[in-house]
């Protein structure tokens, strides 16, 4: 009798999806022109100012105003569409390309629910994420337990993609770097937006692998408690690019190339150990706990073969009174398989928030 180690089934196919995206010819790989020069340089400035100097203490989230238009209503719920100017200040605003200027987001909210007894979710993008139709999908049945869903479309995807870049291949280091750091200033304005000018009871951040680390950062970052739901995500993006199946499509060559303009010639573990060091910058270990840390839940795989075990409990680790819940699978396998547990993820850690006292104003959710 043949037995089949089902935990090696899922990391194996976690490789082979890998190496059919990222190491056929099928597209190109990531930051195959290079580091991004002098934005990388100021990208790595502004990053570190991300940690507040003094514990506790968080930079306000920017208020915003979208603009709304109904996609669609039924007798229970809608959808709107809505778009902002990003609130990046100016130096960012001048590092992005300009199709990232304006952000997108989906809303979707029950009707006839005063808005103080709602509670909503912002949904960040993973790797390859370009459309709001997955994670709407993932949020439309919590829609019964009185949970509305916001929909972020990330910079650099949808039709917030620049022009050159062909799917989700970043083409500069830089980029992802640019494209965290936007999102993470967009999705805590829209938080704040939620809070105070649509009156909504409770909040949450939620994303899943890439979405993930944003995901956490912005839970860290944000000034008040919000439920922070990282699902099948690493700790930093250095696991990710230069331990997990990425690292197979990144453009090794490339950098190396990039940094022999400047200095001498590399070899290609150096180059990785200038990778490794630039995205230590996204360590989320490294960002303020969270206001409230029993409100933040990671889902992780068992048999991940993008996310290593150790990656995810050592979040947990710089996080005490965070939960780890794991799923039995792979990362492909559990990003199709698992969309119940990580809807029981978003309803537990959104029941360890309190209900805020309602407003004498609350969002139009007829």
């Amino acid at each position: 009798m043949v037995t089949i180690n089902l935990g090696m089934l899922h990391y194996v196919l976690d490789h082979v999806y890998g190496a059919f995206v990222h190491r056929t010819k099928l597209s190109t790989p990531f930051f195959s022109r290079g580091w991004g020069g002098s934005k990388l340089d100021l990208l790595e400035k502004l990053i570190k100012q991300l940690f507040p100097q003094v514990e506790g203490q968080n930079w306000p989230p920017c208020l915003i105003d979208p603009i709304w238009k109904t996609h669609w209503e039924t007798k229970s719920a809608w959808l709107r569409v809505g778009e902002f100017k990003t609130p990046c200040d100016d130096q960012i605003l001048g590092a992005l390309p300009p199709e990232c200027h304006d952000a997108r987001v989906a809303f979707l909210a029950p009707k006839f629910v005063p808005s103080h007894k709602l509670a909503c979710v912002v949904h960040l993008a993973g790797t390859g994420d370009h459309t709001f139709e997955r994670r709407l999908r993932l949020g439309g049945p919590l829609l019964k337990e009185n949970i509305a869903t916001m929909v972020l479309e990330s910079p650099f995807y949808g039709k917030r993609r620049p022009v050159m870049q062909r799917g989700s291949k970043l083409l500069c280091v830089s980029d992802l770097l640019l494209l965290g750091r936007a999102t993470i200033e967009e999705a805590r304005s829209l938080l704040h937006w939620l809070d105070a000018e649509a009156g909504f009871g409770k909040l949450g951040v939620c994303g899943l692998s890439m979405g993930g680390v944003h995901a956490a950062m912005v839970g860290s970052l944000h000034p008040t408690p919000v439920a922070t739901l990282p699902f099948l995500s690493p700790h930093s993006a250095v696991v990710a690019f230069c331990e997990g199946i990425l690292k197979h499509g990144t453009a090794w060559e490339a950098l190396r190339k990039d940094l022999a303009k400047e200095e001498v010639t590399l070899t290609l573990e150096e180059v990785q150990e200038r990778l490794r060091s630039v995205l230590s910058l996204t360590d989320v270990t490294r960002f303020p706990i969270p206001k409230n840390p029993q409100a933040v839940i990671f889902v992780a795989a068992t048999d991940d073969g993008y996310i290593p075990n150790h990656s995810v409990l050592e979040l947990q680790k710089a996080w005490p009174g965070s939960e780890v819940r794991w799923v039995t699978g792979g990362h492909v396998s559990s990003f199709l398989l698992h969309n119940g547990e990580f809807r029981r993820a978003i309803v537990d850690g959104l029941s360890r928030l309190t209900w805020k006292e309602s407003s004498f104003w609350a969002f139009d959710s007829d």
